[in-house]
C-alpha cells in the first residue's frame, strides 16, 4: 500500500474493494471523503444506482439519490483524469458545485463524463467485487458498504 492516508478500504455485501484516493486531483473531495468515512458516515449506506455497463453509485444516506450529508456541498475539482474503468468520480445535482457525500465507481469507460465531475480516485483492487453490485435504479437487494475506512486507521 503506497499510502495508506490516500487509501480507502471498503467492506461491501460482496467482498473489499480498495481504492487510492487522489489528492493530487482533488484535494477538497479527497478530504471531505475522508472526513465523512472517520465519522462512519458511509458505514451501512447501500448502492442506490448501479447500471450495467456504466457505474455503481453510493453515498446517500437514505438510499434514494437525493440525500448528502449536513456538510456544505463542495466546489467542484473538475480535472483532466478521464473516467474510465475503476475510476471513482463524485455525484452531483446539474449545479456544479453540488457534489457532498455521494460518489461513483466506473464500470467501463464513461468519458462523455470528463471535466464535468469530479475524479477524486481510482479501485486499485477489488473491481471484480465492484462487477458483483446488484443492479439496478434502485437495485431490488440492494448492495451496501459495510464498513468504509481509511487505511491508515486501520
Amino acid at each position: 500500500m503506497a499510502d495508506a492516508e490516500n487509501t480507502l478500504i471498503l467492506d461491501t455485501s460482496k467482498g473489499q474493494v480498495t481504492i487510492e484516493m487522489r489528492p493530487d486531483l482533488a484535494p477538497g473531495h479527497v478530504a471531505r471523503i475522508k472526513e465523512l468515512a472517520r465519522e462512519g458516515f458511509y458505514d451501512g449506506i447501500i448502492f442506490h444506482r448501479v447500471i450495467d455497463g456504466f457505474m455503481a453509485q453510493t453515498g446517500c444516506p437514505d438510499g434514494t439519490g437525493m440525500g448528502g450529508s449536513s456538510k456544505p456541498d463542495l466546489e467542484a475539482e473538475f480535472n483532466a483524469e478521464p473516467h474510465v474503468r475503476g475510476i471513482c468520480s463524485m455525484a452531483r445535482t446539474n449545479q456544479p458545485h453540488s457534489a457532498n457525500s455521494q460518489f461513483f465507481i466506473c464500470f467501463e469507460d464513461a468519458r462523455f463524463l470528463d471535466n464535468q465531475y469530479t475524479v477524486w480516485g481510482k479501485v486499485t483492487e477489488g473491481m471484480d467485487v465492484v462487477d458483483q453490485l446488484a443492479k439496478g435504479e434502485p437495485p431490488r437487494n440492494p448492495d451496501q458498504i459495510t464498513s468504509m475506512k481509511v487505511a491508515a486507521d486501520v
